[in-house]
């Protein structure tokens, strides 16, 4: 699809190759040019629909929708590549845990954000379209958050994205976290189950919070790994995808996680850099669904990187 510069509205009919993306993945793919915060913002104001409807930046995309395109005035420059440098593309490149013809996982880098966008000329994405440049449907299958680290997916084809999706919604992919969170972590706490609800603030920024009358229903499952003094080392299975689940939900039990600087304790998280963390300890440790191809349960881990096993070592040793 070649969307050129939008001089009035405009309205464009999707097809099967469309179905179950991200209307704003695919904004962002096919209005080139045009800042992220501005499709954000649009979308936000109304001015895109869908089948004369608004709709959120999640919204899934169906076959025969049609999406209302207001006025945009495109930058011709943006098909330019994202510069992206060398040193970022051979981090990504050794970062790949998995990859056959219809996806792959990437052990995700803390401090490398999944996308470009909000002051960010590049993500995850952008290098790993750099990285496969003959690929044309590269998706990101979920999202982590930037200081978050470990599997990822990404995929290759339409039918992947699709098939991956569903997975997605029928709560059927199972992922797998490691937080080393302050204090002692009870084995009683197994489920914490707080409505959330996300403010954006004018600069972008999001905060979450735990509210019984404008939060989503929102549930994860911990189990205890390793207690050493004042913290522990929890496996974090979220049930809902909402955003900084994790984070809110081990703060909301008393148990911040380390370094996390939205919603960490700042004296648990100097005792922790005395140990050499000095990031946000959270980390996808491993995630399995079905493989879109084989049809087969498929499951793959994440090492930690060495400085979070460094400090594990230094903290079971004090």
């Amino acid at each position: 699809m070649n969307l050129n510069d939008l001089k009035s509205v405009s309205f464009v009919t999707l097809d099967e190759e469309i179905c179950g993306q991200r209307i704003d993945n695919w904004l962002k793919r096919h209005l080139k040019g045009v800042p992220t915060s501005l499709i954000y913002r649009i979308v936000r104001k109304g001015e895109i629909r869908v089948n004369k409807k608004r709709v959120k930046p999640e919204y899934k995309l169906q076959p025969g929708d049609i999406v209302r395109l207001p006025p945009i005035k495109i930058d011709e420059t943006a098909d330019k590549p994202k510069q992206v440098g060398q040193r970022i593309l051979d981090v990504v490149e050794k970062s790949i845990l998995y990859e056959d013809e219809v996806l792959m996982v990437i052990n995700k880098p803390s401090g490398l954000a999944v996308h470009g966008g909000s002051g960010l000329n590049f993500g995850l994405i952008e290098a790993v379209r750099k990285l496969r440049p003959v690929l044309k449907d590269l998706e990101l299958v979920h999202r982590l958050d930037r200081d978050t680290s470990g599997c990822i997916i990404i995929a290759k084809k339409r039918s992947a994205l699709k098939s991956l999706h569903e997975q997605l919604r029928k709560k059927t992919v199972d992922k797998r976290y490691w937080a080393l969170v302050e204090g002692r972590w009870s084995d009683k706490l197994r489920v914490v189950e707080k409505p959330l609800y996300k403010n954006q603030l004018s600069s972008g920024e999001r905060l979450v919070k735990v509210d019984a009358k404008l939060g989503k229903p929102s549930m994860t499952r911990f189990r205890v790994l390793q207690r050493f003094n004042n913290a522990t080392l929890v496996e974090a299975s979220p049930i809902t995808g909402r955003t900084h689940q994790i984070r809110v939900h081990t703060l909301a039990s008393g148990h911040p996680i380390a370094c996390d600087d939205k919603y960490g304790s700042k004296d648990f998280d100097q005792s922790i850099k005395n140990t050499g963390i000095k990031r946000l300890f959270l980390h996808a440790a491993s995630v399995s669904f079905i493989h879109p191809r084989t049809e087969e349960k498929f499951k793959i881990e994440a090492p930690l990187e060495a400085k979070l096993k460094t400090g594990l070592e230094k903290l079971k040793n004090a």
